[in-house]
């Protein structure tokens, strides 16, 4: 009889199961150990390739936040100098208030003038304060301004609605259609500042022609136009709702659309700029007429003259695709460009009290463009805030998305890989039988 030795079948089998319950053993631990369902992509291809896109997207808004934080530092840094420029030009209004002021002689005025070309000194160092090697209040910041640059732009809406460039100035009414009592023989003082320097001019309301075979000539705003301000100014004629052109080119209009007297300067940009327009009336006593002051005084720089430049606005990337960007665009805030220094160097004169009267007027125009910065770069910090914040709440929607993907039940990976270890262990103990069986037949053939 033929002897026939067989596989031990039972051992091979249980052999197969061993090696698969260490495989799933493992695959437990692994599971366990780094507490995500998904290790890889052998694990769960869709849902990996879903998670890892998550992944990246959480790491990118992670650098947006960073983004808005750094965009907000340098931003509180600019914020510091336009707080210390609005300080100084505080003072310098008050230094100016005194320095008008007959209790002072001229000796007096060129002590505080001493002390008020410190302060714009300082002014122009605010302006070149950095962040990270980058000067910020330089204008080298700015938004485009395109050729030629815009130009100064007075505007007065405080004149009865009918007023045009002919009206007289004995028939000139307020808003409310009041008159305001200016008599031919009164006196009109103009004055503005042009690069530093003060102009100011007297002429009576009703001048003597120059030519005597002609009548007086009775003031319009045309005659003033043309006979005092060119070629300093031009008076925007027909009187309209239409101010000027800004730095993008776009008209400008009142805010209410009603007509208003407008006088633009003759040059564009810095070098051309005009400050401080002011009208003074006083009767033939010399008293200052207040009704009309108040009316005529209320010329307000609605355009402010800029250079062209190029766009070269700070751009904070706050945005996982491309283009999501916040853009800011940083003033001039030179003193060339406030108006209190000429682009040649000398600063404002506030050497007599009708120079001094004039540069209130300065100070005050730039007092109000450092607040309009001041205004813009707050408005930008909050929106860098809300932005941040967004951001935030989308990281954190975001990774528990991919966490609910990706991520491991712990308790019941611990049962499994309980059972898996139990299983493991009894295939351990079933193959060793499977060999002993084995061995007791081979034995019995001995």
């Amino acid at each position: 009889m033929a002897m026939v030795i067989k596989n031990n079948m039972s051992a091979k089998n249980t052999l197969n199961q061993l090696n698969r319950n260490n495989k799933a053993l493992g695959k437990s631990l692994e599971k366990v150990s780094s507490g995500m369902r998904i290790n890889n992509a052998g694990d769960d291809a869709s849902g990996y390739s879903i998670s890892e896109r998550m992944r990246v997207q959480v790491r990118s808004l992670g650098q947006d936040d960073r983004n808005t934080q750094n965009g907000n530092s340098m931003l509180r840094v600019a914020e510091g100098a336009v707080q210390s420029d609005i300080e100084i030009l505080r003072t310098l209004k008050e230094k100016v208030i005194n320095a008008a002021n007959d209790t002072n002689t001229d000796e007096d005025r060129k002590i505080i003038q001493r002390e008020f070309d410190q302060m714009i000194e300082q002014i122009d160092d605010n302006a070149n304060v950095t962040y990270n090697g980058m000067k910020l209040l330089d204008g080298s910041n700015n938004h485009s301004v395109l050729h030629p640059g815009t130009r100064t732009a007075f505007v007065n809406q405080s004149f009865w609605e009918g007023t045009d460039e002919n009206t007289k100035f004995t028939e000139l009414r307020d808003k409310t259609g009041n008159k305001l009592d200016i008599q031919p023989t009164d006196t009109v003082t103009i004055s503005y500042v042009k690069q530093g320097i003060t102009y100011t001019q007297d002429f009576l309301v009703k001048a003597p022609h120059p030519n005597p075979a002609f009548p007086p000539i009775d003031l319009t705003f045309r005659e003033l136009a043309r006979g005092i301000l060119r070629p300093e100014f031009q008076l925007k004629m027909p009187v309209t709702d239409e101010i000027g052109t800004d730095a993008a080119g776009k008209k400008v209009y009142t805010a209410d659309h009603k007509p208003a007297m407008t006088f633009t300067a003759t040059d564009p940009g810095v070098e051309g700029q005009i400050s401080g327009l002011t009208f003074r009336i006083t009767d033939r006593y010399g008293k200052i007429k207040h009704s009309a002051n108040n009316v005529l005084n209320n010329f307000t720089e609605q355009i402010r003259a800029e250079d062209p430049s190029p766009d070269n606005s700070i751009v904070l990337q706050t945005g996982t695709k491309s283009n999501q960007a916040v853009k800011i665009g940083l003033s001039d805030l030179r003193c060339t460009s406030l108006g209190l220094k000429s682009t040649s160097g000398p600063t404002l004169r506030i050497s007599s009290r009708e120079f001094a009267n004039a540069a209130i007027s300065v100070i005050e125009t730039a007092l109000q463009k450092v607040t309009n910065e001041a205004t813009n770069i707050g408005a930008v910090e909050s929106r860098l805030g809300m932005t941040s914040n967004n951001i935030l709440t989308a990281q954190e929607n975001t990774q528990n998305s991919e966490s609910v993907i990706r991520d491991a039940d712990m308790a019941a990976e611990m049962a499994e890989y309980t059972k898996n270890n139990v299983l493991q262990q009894a295939s351990q103990s079933m193959l060793a039988q499977a060999n002993q069986n084995g061995s007791t037949v081979l034995g019995l053939l001995q």
